[in-house]
């Protein structure tokens, strides 16, 4: 087996393949558990596969793959604006509050799901690149307003910190904070907060 060729077969697809996709490949049961066992293979969740590439590693590209539809969001996001200077313990995602549990029960990588209705789970959805992978993120107002809506269950101090962040940040768009802030059902505590700032 040429590791080398198997290399540039897993970069191909981004660095992760699926079962089928590496059967597609000619990489059999055998050939993978040679790969796992040299360590240049690591089984992800069932039925994937990622190359372990320590030089460019990036767990991005694995939290894209494994959850297509997730959205980055809270202190991921507020890492993300440079709204707070702690690395998240784990990736926190919005995903549809209809999509299975069972799919985030998994040892690598931490994720912590957010689970929103779907009728506002794109709202406030923008595009951003993180370790040169393009990834689907909340802009700064809906990152905003979901601190708001999560506050209770926040550290108080990222949350201060976020919204004091916020507050300073030129690139603030007000008017679009308090449009997302209706149907987020948090009008009034948008206007307390961050209200008297302005």
């Amino acid at each position: 087996m040429d590791i080398e060729h198997c290399k540039e077969i897993f970069e191909h697809y981004g660095g992760m393949m699926r079962t089928k996709e590496l059967e597609q490949e000619k990489i059999y049961y055998l050939n993978i558990q040679q790969l796992i066992e040299s360590g240049h293979v690591k089984k992800v969740r069932y039925g994937y596969y990622q190359w372990v590439n320590p030089d460019g590693f990036s767990e991005v590209s694995t939290v894209s793959r494994l959850f297509p539809d997730g959205i980055f969001c809270m202190e991921t996001a507020l890492r993300y604006y440079g709204y707070s200077d702690r690395t998240p313990e784990q990736w926190n995602l919005a995903v549809s509050k209809d999509s299975g549990k069972s799919r985030f029960k998994i040892d690598y990588p931490f994720v912590k799901p957010y689970y929103i209705e779907p009728a506002v789970l794109e709202l406030g959805l923008t595009e951003g690149n993180m370790d040169g992978h393009e990834i689907r993120i909340y802009d700064k107002e809906r990152l905003i307003c979901d601190c708001l809506r999560y506050r209770n269950k926040m550290n108080k101090e990222i949350f201060n910190k976020a919204i004091q962040n916020y507050i300073r940040d030129s690139d603030k768009r007000i008017s679009k904070l308090m449009e997302y802030a209706e149907p987020l059902r948090v009008k009034k505590i948008a206007k307390d907060l961050i209200g008297v700032w302005l």
